[in-house]
């Protein structure tokens, strides 16, 4: 194990992978990387499956046999994807029992359902009966529509990871969605302690949109406030974590048995070159957190990361403060945080396409 991510996960953080393949489940990849790097969890999406079936032949007897069966092109996704995550699931089984709050795998609801709140239920409960693992997440947007449907899908004693996060505001109304469906849970005799549920906050995407706009302001002030916008976005949000942990409301719930929604810091790649590859999890190392990683930042922390110590907690006046700075400078916040979850929703029914076209050449390629 590298002494950088052991560092990392001694500091409170808890490593998951962004990342899943049949292969690595097969090969005994994942597992090893579980054992050597301090990967305590998994999250997938559809352009994940979608790089992982396009390149795997592990996938081609399924394939065959669902084909042969006369499944549909919604049929082959749904079991090719709820198999690798229940296999994942037991792979991830032993961490699950010995921490509690890690040894989780994720798996999203259809993307197109975003703004179907029934339909958003529907297809997390199926999910949650297929994969039928008690350490899987069911991934659900926190569109507006997505909101009541992590409530009810809470209340019926599913974990949940809720993911596009953008802004601290939309957050807010995530915990409080989060809180509703425990006290309802409660309310209909389950135990709160078997529910788990991070609220994946993203945070490279949010430097990439306002950098965009700050180039296009050109001043001295704009200009110095590039690279800065992500990492204050996620203090604030971790700020308004710790004050619901707080509050009476959830105090009730806690003493009840509840566990905190943790936040998680997804889309912590580094897409601008001139910035550290390491950026994302350096700048946001906090306890009661999760940084899920594509494998190549999990490869540059384990090569040259730094942990010096909590980088969030008491940094709230501070992150406003820059918020304050890129109002000043022009940047309209509220049209930022709206662009990004509408590309962010956008993005995602993008790759259910990918994913699709991609099973449907396997599906061809089956029927020879």
């Amino acid at each position: 194990m590298s002494d950088r991510l052991k560092a990392l996960a001694d500091a409170g953080v808890s490593i998951w992978l962004d990342d899943l393949s049949r292969e690595r489940i097969e090969t005994g990849n994942l597992a090893e990387l579980v054992e050597s790097s301090s990967v305590v969890g998994v999250t997938t999406n559809p352009t994940i499956f979608a790089g992982a079936i396009a390149d795997g032949e592990r996938y081609d007897e399924q394939v065959r046999g669902l084909v042969a069966d006369g499944a549909s092109v919604d049929e082959v996704i749904f079991a090719l994807t709820t198999d690798d995550v229940r296999n994942a699931c037991d792979v991830l089984k032993p961490v699950a029992e010995r921490t509690a709050d890690d040894g989780r795998v994720s798996i999203e609801v259809e993307p197109t359902l975003a703004n179907d709140t029934e339909a958003t239920i529907a297809s997390a409960k199926a999910l949650w009966e297929a994969v039928d693992r008690p350490n899987a997440l069911i991934k659900i947007p926190a569109t507006l529509e997505g909101l009541p449907a992590i409530t009810e899908v809470i209340a019926a004693g599913i974990s949940v990871n809720v993911t596009l996060i953008f802004s601290v505001e939309r957050y807010r109304a995530v915990m409080d969605a989060y809180l509703a469906g425990l006290e309802k849970a409660k309310d209909a005799g389950i135990d709160l302690a078997t529910i788990r549920s991070v609220a994946s906050f993203f945070v490279s995407r949010v430097d990439t949109e306002i950098d965009a706009r700050l180039d296009k302001i050109g001043s001295e002030e704009a200009l110095g406030l590039r690279g800065k916008a992500a990492v204050a976005n996620a203090r604030l949000a971790y700020a308004a974590f710790q004050e619901v942990l707080a509050t009476e409301r959830w105090q009730a719930l806690a003493t009840a048995g509840a566990n905190a929604q943790r936040p998680l810091w997804a889309s912590t790649g580094v897409k601008n070159p001139d910035y550290s590859d390491t950026l994302y999890v350096a700048d946001l190392v906090v306890a009661d957190t999760v940084n899920t990683m594509p494998e190549k930042t999990l490869q540059a922390f384990a090569d040259h990361g730094e942990v010096t110590g909590d980088q969030v907690t008491g940094k709230g006046a501070e992150a406003q403060e820059v918020f304050d700075r890129l109002v000043a400078a022009g940047i309209d916040l509220d049209d930022v945080f709206l662009t990004l979850e509408t590309e962010g929703v956008d993005k995602f029914k993008a790759s259910w396409t990918e994913l699709t076209e991609t099973v449907e050449t396997q599906m061809a390629k089956a029927k020879g």
